[in-house]
Parts: structure tokens; sequence; C-alpha cells
């Protein structure tokens, strides 16, 4: 596309037994079905999943890198703040903390971001170190259990719109550095929102039940058959990064399957697809090579790709910021995660049809001066569509919606000024935005699927953000 400059067994019966609870308590309220899968997932709506955090035993801790991304003074002084404070500043990058924690145009941790759900909406609390509004009056040792166990000091159950189910793997360490770094920052006095979840998601005591089937509270342990990089990067990817939220679908209690790990799924409301990270057959990492998911974490950018979206702003906010030794150990993990399905295979889908051959006069109009006449880009700022595993994949959401309203890549520190691709949606008729994702989903021996202008039409009113 054209382009233009743009920077930034009993649990069988008691899962029975919740969603038959659910169920009963919703239909005199005439819930629609999908609503029960909103509980306890809010979390996942949030754009921002892909963070990082630090290893278990002593030489991962020694790996935190955490002066080489902590922001100089003002001045371009040096930093004399105490040590476990910068590498506080370096976690809390590393968790994105500041992608919920901050609303937008609002003041540094002070809360109030609204996340809205189709049950609801949730707000992120202020965790400045006010006394009377944020962590002020907080200890140490509660911030810790806080992350541990997933309650307040006080006992209440949080929702897990905050990954509890990672961040219970974030070791002592860990915790007490980001807690000495956020009460470094400016107090605000701002009044926490109260959340506004319709009934029955807004009964806190349904938690318990979903603590049960998908909460396993405990340090990250590290596996003694692999190399300490492979471990740091399973304690970063699996922990306060808590990539599973948005790369792993979400069933119908808000939670996870272990055998689903890593596998992708529809962020919901954003709609969004978080590809998978371990079958090549649904954009996959498979064929990845360690430098090309550095490249792509780090700069925004790759020879295989870039980053839009929800996943944009994780770069942006968090990964660029991260030392080259944790992004690569990242990587190695991520490349040894199972590979289940394969790359596809097998016919495209026909080429001889109205529709794509709409698409290709389309493509060869607006598309092709980018992305080349075959599909081939212009490495690295316009990613090639042949072969593309993001355009082939089932979902084709992420295209359809590139199409629609553009796609940016962050502006970062490697690649401070990306080129973007303007959106086509208010150029493209239904109908036509259909046809050329068609075409380049099914083009040059491409394995995706057509799609329809029903499936772009739902598309066109997603949240931008």
């Amino acid at each position: 596309m054209k382009p233009t400059l743009r920077s930034p067994g009993s649990l069988r019966a008691l899962r029975t037994a919740l969603l038959t609870a659910l169920l009963a308590l919703t239909k005199s309220r005439r819930a629609q079905a999908p609503l029960v899968s909103g509980l306890l997932a809010a979390g996942l709506i949030v754009a921002g999943s892909a963070a990082l955090m630090r290893a278990s035993h002593t030489p991962l801790i020694a790996d935190a890198r955490a002066a080489e991304t902590t922001a100089a003074s003002a001045g371009g002084n040096a930093d004399t703040r105490p040590d476990i404070v910068k590498r506080g500043e370096y976690l809390a990058r590393a968790g994105d903390c500041v992608a919920c924690h901050t609303a937008p145009r609002g003041k540094l941790f002070a809360g109030g971001l609204a996340m809205e759900t189709p049950f609801g909406t949730l707000y992120s609390p202020n965790i400045t170190p006010d006394a009377q509004y944020g962590i002020g009056t907080w200890s140490q040792d509660a911030f810790f259990k806080m992350m541990r166990t997933g309650r307040t000091p006080d006992g209440t159950l949080i929702y897990p719109a905050m990954p509890i189910a990672q961040y219970t793997k974030v070791t002592r360490e860990d915790s007490d550095a980001i807690f000495a770094y956020l009460q470094t920052v400016t107090p605000v006095r701002q009044p926490n929102h109260k959340h506004t979840l319709r009934f029955p998601f807004n009964q806190r005591n349904l938690l318990y039940g979903w603590r049960t089937l998908y909460f396993r509270e405990g340090e990250f342990q590290p596996d003694p058959t692999k190399s300490v990089e492979w471990n740091r990067g399973a304690y970063l990817v699996e922990g306060l990064g808590h990539c599973t939220m948005c790369h792993t679908k979400i069933n119908m209690l808000g939670g996870s399957s272990q055998s689903e790990q890593f596998a992708g799924g529809l962020i919901p409301v954003q709609n969004w697809y978080a590809p998978s990270l371990t079958s090549d057959k649904d954009g996959g990492l498979g064929d990845w090579s360690t430098k090309d998911i550095v490249d792509l974490l780090q700069a925004g950018i790759s020879d295989r790709g870039a980053v839009y979206g929800p996943m944009a702003e994780v770069t942006y906010h968090s990964l660029q910021y991260m030392s080259t030794d944790d992004i690569k150990a990242m990587a190695v993990y991520l490349k040894t995660l199972p590979d289940k399905s394969g790359r596809k295979s097998g016919p495209s889908a026909p080429t001889n049809t109205n529709v794509f051959a709409l698409g290709e006069k389309i493509y060869a109009d607006k598309c092709a001066l980018c992305h080349g006449a075959k599909g081939e880009g212009k490495l690295q700022h316009y990613p090639p569509l042949a072969g593309n595993q993001s355009i082939e994949m089932d979902s084709s959401v992420n295209p359809i919606r590139i199409v629609l309203n553009g796609g940016f890549p962050p502006g970062t520190m490697r690649n401070p000024e990306p080129y973007g691709m303007p959106p086509f949606g208010h150029e493209l008729s239904d109908t036509e935005a259909a046809a050329v994702v068609t075409y380049i989903r099914t083009a040059w021996g491409n394995h995706g699927q057509p799609v329809t202008s029903r499936d772009v039409n739902a598309l066109r009113d997603a949240p931008l953000h």
C-alpha cells in the first residue's frame, strides 16, 4: 500500500456447575451466551500483553541490564538513584505497567483507564504512592503478596484483568524492585473509578471458582535441563510478560486450556487476532530466525513483517526498552514452543473467480507500488505478502482491519520514523475490500481462504484503540 510516515474430572464438574449457574443468573436478564465467556477475562481486551519480567535464580537475575534502559535524569545528568529503583523502572517498563495504569492524557500510573468489555467496564487502579488513593500505605510485603496471590492487602480478590496467573511467577526480588520504583514516582491524588460490571459479573465470589480452575500460585521454576538463556526467556514470556493472555484462545469461563497455550486467539472486544507463537499453520514462528523475532519485538519491523494494532503498543511502551540479551532470550524460548500443525499446505483456493479478478485489479492500483507486483514487498519497511503467515492464517481479521484502518508500526529507538500504510476503508466498499483481501490471501501460492463482504462489514466498527 502507498506509504505514509508515522511515529508512534472434578474440574470438569466444577466448570459445568459454574457455567450452569452463570447461565441461570443471566437468563432472566436476556444476557447473550457470549457474555459468559467474558467473566473475569477483561484483561484480555487490554492492548499490550507481551511485556517481560526477570528470571528466577541468581544467574538469571544477574542479566537485568537495568542501567541500559533506564532513562537519564533531566539535563542528561547521571542517574544517581539506588540500583533497586533503576532496576524496578526497567521491570515496570518490561511489564508494560503504563499501558493499563495510565489513562490517555492522564498522569503516570494514576489509573483510570476504562477497559470496555461485553459485560461492563473495568477501570485500572491508581498505583502511585498516594496514601489515600494509591499504594502509599502498602508495605513491600503487601505488594509482593498481591503479586503472588492475586489479592489486595485486605484480602479482596483481584479481577484477572490484571494477569494474576502470570504475575504469580515473579520472584520476590523482582517484585521488591518494582515496588521500590513505584514508591519514587509522583503521588497522584486521584480516586479510583468504580467498576461498572453488569450482574452477575460484578459478584466477586465467582472468582473463587475461576481461580480453582485457572490460577496456580507459585514462582517460576527453571528447567535444569535447559540453558540459562532459555530459562531466562521462559521467565520473561510466562511471567510479567503475560504473553498467553492474548496469544491463547479464551474459553467460555474466561480461562484458557494448557493444551492451547500460545496457539493464538481473538482478543475480545478489540477484535484483533493474536497469532499463534507455536504453530506455523496459524501464523507461528516455526521458520522464523532468532534475529527476525528479535527485530520484530524490539524494532517493530523485521524481514518477516511488522507489528500493528495492540502489539505495536506493546513494542512502543515496553519491548523497545528491553536489553537485547533479554529479547534474544525470549526469542530462544519461543523458538522451542512445539509446532503442532505445521505450515499450511495443499492446493490454494480457486483463483479463476470474479472476486479474485476484482481483487487483483485493486491490488495493482493501490498496493503493488509498495508490496510488489508479486507480493514480494520491500524489506524491511514494506512487508512481503507472498508466503506471509499472518496473511494466510485461518483468521482473516488482521488483514481486513489493516486494509480498512491502515497499519502503523510504532516509532522505536531502532526505527524512529516507521513507514505506515494508510487506511482504505473510506475508499473501498465492503465488496471491494473483501476482494483485495481475498486476493492477497490466495495469490502467489498463499493458502488462505477467501473472505466475504459480510466479514468486512462486521469489522468496520471495530474499536481503533
